[in-house]
């Protein structure tokens, strides 16, 4: 409905222009020059023009009527496997969710998110790998992106080791200049950090919007992002993954039921994997058999991801070998990691209560920041765990170099290497016999190279130099134009010789110390310096004190968290401190070669997400109104494209980069008040930490206009009993137990006595999972268990654990189920006649909706 003030009410009225109007006199002072005379426009081109605004009228009535206005923008990530970033605007306030780049770090990449990236309103990360948020330093530095970073605290922290490894790894081989170690810590500094869960209101522009992270299963504090608004949500939910590993719990992508659209990924819609503990097996016999060959593993892996379950694995494998984690922030990592079991799974949280035993405490897994300790190490069959998975740079590129020639040796991916990598290259099949890489090493300079470098130097200092001199001496001019030449406090650069021949008068044994250019003038007695007075608040207890002043924050916090900094000794990491505190001129020098590859290569499968049929499964069950897909093949977004028409929803979309799509929801929403009077008659009954109740109103308008719910004028229609909740029969067990109920399971069911079966019935046509009907299903004869199990007070829902059976009061102040006279759900001392004694056998249901 419009509101008064709304342009759709009243900019109709405007468009239409008196019938026979032809000529009007200026409205213009006669002392102003009248605009220039226009062609006259005919009438049918006045009509057309009117029907136009008209159309559009109507459609933007339309649109407001119909609910959140929701439009997704691809900007990288959409029928490849490139890195991932998107634009979803909900009623023009624009998010940009994912800020991706790929180790080839490709500016051509970002040449969509330049063009909208000062528009950005605010920016949310799902994961800390450079996938996901490896363009954030560039964006912010380069392409005028400055809206507000959320995301979880594991993501902020790991995702800035990551970019500090990153730009480590090639600042080692190049010159890389797109960002630096100053841009990662200002693009991370402007980042909000929620946990899991957490409600975030936007204000000003984002009125009335929620967003909130929750558990994506992939890589720690990666985050499945709901948005929320007018009570539609949408999910953005990409590289999510179903199963419970070692340090992660699984997605709770499932808990979300039919929201208004979810934007998810096809990346793995055409794969399927080994099951968890089989694929586990075969990752440490294949390590154990290469090392009793007397050969070494190279496991190229990320900064801080997917190496930490490869880690967990490692540490708990029989291995009679070393075994060593290399990064140049590989100590910081672990330091983090240490602090995050609150984000980690269950079992390594009860560990660590239980116990005080943490995970992360390794025993087996040495920790190496620099090549050289690695070289320096036993000699001896080793597993290198090393950064970074692509081997387009750090130190698993090196290594592969040195151990690819070793037919002993062996090369084991734990992930698909990103596209026209070295790694994805190895992984095909069959893998290439020879491959051609680029070794770089930074030397220092020396000789004619050094002296060109400093006199170079010499030369920009000199000439920054006199560009400050010359901003300095126009300040200087400025200030004395602006100001009173007698003014006591005005330093005259003119009198600088004035000031030395001063000085120069007392002679040799004593000097008075003079300001350069500071003369007192011949009307002022003596220099005068600026006082400031301490003017505080006093009010009847005293100075007025402001708390802000006295708190700690963030930034200091934070700088604990400088790179390579160890929360426990506060020690910098040597290899990265020499190389950031090393000022010494060098260069890079590059060779080409071509590497033969004698060794093996192995892929298994560890990236941690869901295979093809969990998607599937997980799409059919969360049943959104609308999807968008997004990053993955052509050949698998339309693959799930197709699947999705025919087994989710009917509106599936897959836009190009930079299409816009709305996916605005078709349901009309509107803002409605709940009246004093109605609440007031309200009967609420408690659910856990809520309270619930039916509500009987009719719609209707407050003074000022605003929709509001009032009580019904006639009497209300009985309803049928709700069950709200999901019942568990592992709950009603215990209860039949406590009850003298001889009960358990068997086939699914529960066996009370020996003649009595209670099983549950879901609907399992229902698309949604949780808004089906399920069905209580009593079987067996009329014996004393039979009817124990019906007529026992509140059973099914004392049974059932933060559920709720609303019913109806009845005339005599006493809840009751109108449902069924049969229906075992009721509260108060009403209970169900038993009427079917007669029967000799009788099969009793409960249907319930939630």
């Amino acid at each position: 409905m419009p509101r008064q003030n709304d342009d759709v009410a009243w900019r109709p009225l405007l468009l239409f222009p008196p019938p026979k109007l032809r000529s009007f006199s200026s409205p213009f002072p006669s002392n102003r020059r009248a605009p220039p005379k226009k062609t006259p426009i005919s009438a049918d081109h006045r009509l057309r023009k009117l029907q136009k605004a008209l159309a559009r009228a109507v459609a933007e009535d339309r649109r407001r009527k119909m609910g959140t206005s929701v439009q997704v923008t691809p900007l990288c990530g959409v029928y490849n496997e490139n890195p991932l970033s998107y634009l979803i605007s909900i009623d023009g306030f624009t998010f940009l969710v994912d800020c991706g780049w790929n180790d080839h770090f490709d500016p051509s990449l970002l040449q969509p998110l330049s063009r909208v990236a000062s528009t950005v309103d605010a920016v949310l990360l799902s994961h800390p790998d450079t996938l996901h948020l490896g363009a954030l330093p560039y964006a912010v530095k380069q392409l005028g992106l400055s809206a507000p970073v959320y995301a979880t605290e594991p993501v902020f922290r790991l995702g800035l080791l990551t970019m500090y490894d990153q730009y480590l790894s090639r600042k080692q081989v190049s010159e890389f200049d797109l960002f630096t170690l100053d841009d990662i810590d200002s693009a991370f500094q402007n980042v909000t950090r929620l946990t899991y869960s957490q409600n975030h209101h936007f204000s000003g522009k984002g009125e009335g919007i929620v967003i909130s992270p929750h558990v994506a299963g992939h890589l720690l504090g990666g985050t499945i992002w709901k948005i929320s608004k007018d009570g539609e949500d949408v999910i953005y939910a990409v590289d999510f993954n179903h199963r419970k590993e070692k340090h992660l719990n699984g997605t709770v992508l499932e808990s979300f039921v039919r929201p208004a659209v979810l934007i998810t990924d096809a990346y793995n819609a055409l794969n399927n994997q080994l099951p968890t503990k089989q694929r586990e097996r075969g990752f440490i016999d294949a390590i154990k058999k290469t090392v009793e060959a007397g050969g070494n593993v190279l496991i190229p892996v990320d900064t801080a991801g997917r190496v930490l379950e490869l880690i967990l694995i490692l540490e708990e494998s029989p291995l009679n070998c070393p075994i060593y984690f290399l990064t140049y922030v590989a100590s910081s990592t672990i330091d983090y990691v240490k602090s995050f079991l609150e984000w980690m799974s269950d079992n390594i949280a009860k560990s660590f209560e239980h116990t005080r035993d943490n995970a992360f405490l390794l025993k087996h897994v040495s920790l190496l920041i620099n090549k050289n300790d690695l070289d320096n190490a036993p000699a001896g069959p080793k597993v290198v765990l090393a950064s970074m998975a692509s081997l387009e740079a750090g130190f698993a590129h090196d290594i592969f170099v040195e151990w690819a020639t070793d037919t002993k040796n062996l090369i084991l991916f734990t992930e698909r290497g990103q596209f026209a990598t070295l790694a994805r290259m190895l992984q095909a099949d069959p893998p290439p016999k020879a491959v051609k890489v680029t070794i770089s090493k930074r030397v220092p300079l020396v000789g004619d190279e050094l002296l060109a470098y400093e006199e170079e130097q010499n030369r920009i200092k000199k000439e920054e130099a006199m560009k400050a001199s010359i901003i300095k001496e126009e300040e200087s001019k400025a200030v004395r134009a602006s100001e009173n030449v007698g003014d006591p406090m005005v330093i005259d650069a003119s009198n600088t010789q004035a000031s030395q021949e001063a000085a120069g008068s007392h002679g040799a044994r004593y000097r008075d110390i003079f300001i350069d250019g500071f003369v007192p003038p011949p009307n002022c007695a003596a220099p005068m310096f600026p006082f400031y007075e301490n003017a505080s608040e006093w009010d009847d207890f005293g100075e007025v004190i402001n708390p802000d002043d006295y708190v700690i924050k963030d930034d200091d916090m934070d700088q604990g968290a400088l790179p390579f900094v160890s929360n426990m000794d506060g020690k910098l990491d040597e290899g990265p401190a020499s190389l950031i505190l090393d000022m010494k001129p060098s260069k890079v020098v590059s060779t080409e070669l071509t590497v033969q590859v004698k060794c093996s290569l192995i892929y298994m499968d560890f990236e941690g997400r869901a295979d093809s049929r969990a998607i599937k499964s997980i799409l059919a069950h969360v049943a959104p109104l609308k999807l968008v897909l997004v990053r993955g093949s052509a050949e698998a977004t339309e693959h799930l494209k197709q699947h999705c028409l025919k087994n989710v929803c009917p509106q599936v979309y897959a836009p190009q980069i930079e299409e816009t799509i709305d996916v605005t929801s078709d349901l009309c929403a509107y803002k409605v008040q709940l009246s004093e009077k109605l609440m007031s008659n309200v009967l609420f009954k408690k659910l856990g930490d809520y309270e619930i109740a039916w509500i009987d109103a009719e719609v209707g308008k407050t003074e000022n206009g605003m929709l509001s719910l009032l009580p019904l004028s006639t009497s209300a229609p009985p309803h049928k009993s709700v069950l709200v909740g999901d019942l568990k029969l592992a709950d009603f067990k215990q209860f039949l137990a406590s009850k003298g109920v001889q009960v358990e399971f068997a086939g699914g069911a529960l066996r009370c006595g020996e003649y009595v079966t209670l099983r549950k019935v879901g609907d399992a046509s229902q698309k949604g999972g949780l808004s089906g009907t399920q069905q209580i299903v009593l079987e067996g004869p009329l014996c004393e268990d039979y009817y124990k199990i019906l007529v026992t007070p509140t059973a099914i829902d004392l049974a059932i654990s933060d559920n709720l059976a609303l019913c109806e009061t009845n005339s005599e102040g006493t809840d009751q189920c109108v449902q069924s006279e049969y229906c075992p759900v009721w509260f108060g001392s009403s209970q169900p006649t038993a009427s079917r004694a007669s029967k000799p056998y009788a099969s009793s249901q409960a249907k319930m909706r939630k």
